[in-house]
């Protein structure tokens, strides 16, 4: 005979968490809200939603659309926001958030407007610019002590986008499961390479 479950036996999802808290020993003094919240209680947001658009368009110049979806359908704009926030030193912020100044305050001298008004043309040209300031920075003695804005963003920009789902299986081949170990597989010329494995 199969055993009748009341309305009133179920669980809510709250008062498992409450259980199992009591049961690793106390846990539950920490508040619910602040434990299910993480550890993001209080924590200053280094991004408006304008810093997070404006990224997506630098990334999206870097990594543009072609036969597949570019950075800014990536999402790479919040990923590089999440990113400075969660994983950067106060140090590297700082210099994040100037270089983020400096790459509008340069927008505007070199085409008269933001970067965001500007068009393709002028963007790219600014961006390449910016990269090659950021290759010569890269020579000089001292540049270990303080990374060049613009450095940190193309990377960041590479990193989000051959991470995301889209950069993993559109821009890339992707296998979810590998088979079985090829060490020689004929390579065509134009052909995407393998994502990596997590």
């Amino acid at each position: 005979m199969a055993a009748t479950v009341l309305e009133d036996d179920l669980l809510t999802r709250r008062e498992a968490i409450r259980r199992v808290s009591a049961l690793l020993g106390g846990a539950a003094l920490i508040g619910q809200s602040a434990w299910l919240a993480g550890c993001a209680t209080g924590q200053r947001q280094l991004f408006s939603d304008i810093d997070i658009a404006l990224l997506d368009e630098i990334a999206d110049t870097i990594l543009p659309d072609t036969k597949t979806p570019g950075a800014k359908a990536a999402e790479v704009g919040a990923f590089i926001a999440r990113m400075v926030q969660d994983t950067y030193g106060s140090r590297e912020q700082t210099v994040f958030r100037d270089g983020l100044e400096t790459l509008e305050r340069e927008s505007r001298r070199q085409s008269g407007d933001g970067f965001m008004a500007s068009s393709p043309a002028q963007r790219l040209a600014l961006l390449e610019r910016l990269d090659l300031e950021a290759i010569e920075y890269s020579r000089r003695p001292d540049s270990d002590e303080r990374p060049h804005y613009f450095r940190m963003i193309k990377e960041l920009t590479l990193l989000g986008y051959f991470t995301s789902e889209i950069g993993c299986t559109q821009a890339q081949r992707y296998v979810e499961t590998p088979g079985r170990f090829e060490p020689c597989i004929t390579y065509t010329a134009g052909d995407k390479a393998w994502a990596p494995h997590a």
